[in-house]
């Protein structure tokens, strides 16, 4: 019987790498024991088949940012209780990503850009240090887009308060974005706003916020991504 051993020791052997490019290949996923794919170098194999995937190449995982529509199940948790459902498993089906899921995506995520309390809808979580630059250090440059169900009549002068005419906290609110969508919803785009600060303005012109959802950060969208499911960034897609 043979004594089990690293499985980057036994890819070494099968494959004739070296160390470093066995560790690389088994956290890139190209790698299975009898059938199912490993991804930790350290786990221990003895009579277990081994198989490196034939499109197999050894380069570090590359960093990954995803996008989460967070529920009102967990909305005004902590970050670590939003990320919790980041799993392999809640990825949207849809992903147009293409990106093969690997265990090194869920891990040193930085949560950016908090949503309003009690809200729900878009959450980024990213391992980009470019990323975490745009949401978090210049997050004063980044238009949100918010909709918010209300109940309450708004005229029109009071919609315009809306867009500029409030204070909050003592300070003067600068001008923003807000329109109608129906009756009961409203539109808001805005950067960097202070928490409670959606319905502070709300209140001030006599309306009562019943949901509130983040469909945009900067240029990159919500779109249809499911309640409670997440997909990785696109190359394309910037905020």
């Amino acid at each position: 019987m043979t004594d089990p051993v690293r499985l980057s020791k036994r890819l070494v052997e099968l494959v004739a790498c070296s160390r470093r490019e066995a560790e690389l290949y088994i956290t890139g996923g190209w790698v299975t024991v009898d059938g199912q794919v490993v991804e930790e170098p350290q786990f221990k194999v003895s009579q277990q088949k081994v198989a490196l995937h034939p499109d197999a190449k050894p380069t570090p995982v590359a960093p990954v940012t995803i996008l989460f529509h967070q529920t009102q199940s967990i909305a005004g948790d902590t970050a670590a209780a939003a990320e919790a459902p980041i799993r392999a498993d809640t990825r949207t089906a849809d992903d147009p990503s293409g990106n093969r899921v690997l265990k090194q995506h869920f891990l040193r995520l930085t949560p950016c850009t908090p949503l309003e309390p009690n809200a729900t809808g878009l959450v980024v979580f990213t391992q980009e240090w470019g990323v975490v630059r745009r949401l978090v250090d210049q997050a004063a440059n980044v238009e949100q887009e918010y909709i918010v169900e209300v109940a309450g009549d708004l005229p029109a002068d009071q919609l315009q308060r809306l867009k500029h005419g409030l204070t909050y906290n003592g300070s003067a609110l600068p001008p923003i974005k807000v329109s109608r969508q129906n009756e009961t919803r409203l539109r808001f785009a805005l950067k960097n706003p202070q928490r409670g600060q959606i319905t502070h303005m709300c209140e001030s012109v006599g309306l009562r916020v019943l949901t509130m959802k983040r469909i945009r950060l900067g240029g990159v969208s919500m779109a249809k991504l499911p309640p409670g499911r997440w997909r990785y960034l696109m190359p394309h897609e910037r905020f």
